[in-house]
């Protein structure tokens, strides 16, 4: 089965193409993931221009078309509002489109899947603030969360990963690994439980962790006819 995976809660627009092999599931960690025919990842802040033609040239590498696609995962954050929105909102249309199920798991999982010991996953939340999360050989043990980097409990860790963690490296201090934006590939190997058994399709729910930056106006000025 192929699957489109994809995740817009970083500053990059990151897709993937996932054959699934759902005769011959295998083991947890790289479970009935058979091949990841394409996966790209760019900078971008204009996560609406950039993500159809991403998705539509990692299908076009993979030598598939749209209507091959059997399944979609979408990284359901935690990530800024306008960015994460336009990836889930995409991604459920999508399906919807095609007849699809489509799967959400979380960002940070894309980050700290099959890791080994204990890892912390921090991603850029604007207004000097990270989304963390700790994992231990790749299973969440806490999080995710949002909180100043000073504030982020670092004990009995032993790397990170993620842009807010390249970000803030020296207030953190822990030893750095090379990830900074989530891996769609390794999102489809988080639900590929639910794709195999052929679970029902997910609501997408937003990890937005806060209240958007814009808020309506506390009273509304009376306009002169």
């Amino acid at each position: 089965m192929l699957v489109l995976a994809l995740d817009t809660s970083s500053a990059a627009v990151a897709v993937a193409v996932v054959d699934i092999d759902v005769d011959n599931v295998v083991d947890v960690a790289g479970r009935a993931v058979s091949e990841n025919l394409s996966t790209r990842a760019i900078e971008t802040r204009g996560h609406g221009e950039m993500l159809s033609p991403t998705i539509a040239a990692c299908l076009a590498e993979a030598g598939r078309t749209v209507r091959d696609v059997g399944a979609i995962v979408a990284g359901l954050g935690p990530g800024p509002f306008t960015g994460l929105r336009v990836g889930l909102v995409t991604a459920g249309a999508l399906a919807d489109a095609l007849g699809v199920p489509v799967y959400g798991a979380c960002s940070h999982d894309g980050l700290a899947h099959a890791s080994d010991g204990d890892l912390l996953v921090a991603t850029d939340a604007r207004r000097k603030e990270v989304y963390w999360s700790h994992y231990r050989d790749g299973a969440l043990v806490t999080g995710p969360d949002v909180a100043k980097p000073a504030d982020v409990p670092t004990d009995g860790i032993a790397a990170m990963t993620g842009g807010g963690a390249r970000l803030y490296a020296d207030v953190l201090g822990l030893p750095l690994l090379a990830v900074d934006h989530a891996e769609p590939a390794r999102l489809v190997a988080r639900a590929v439980d639910r794709i195999t058994d052929g679970a029902p399709s997910e609501t997408l729910v937003p990890l937005y962790l806060r209240r958007p930056d814009a808020v309506p106006p506390a009273s509304m000025k009376a306009v002169s006819p």
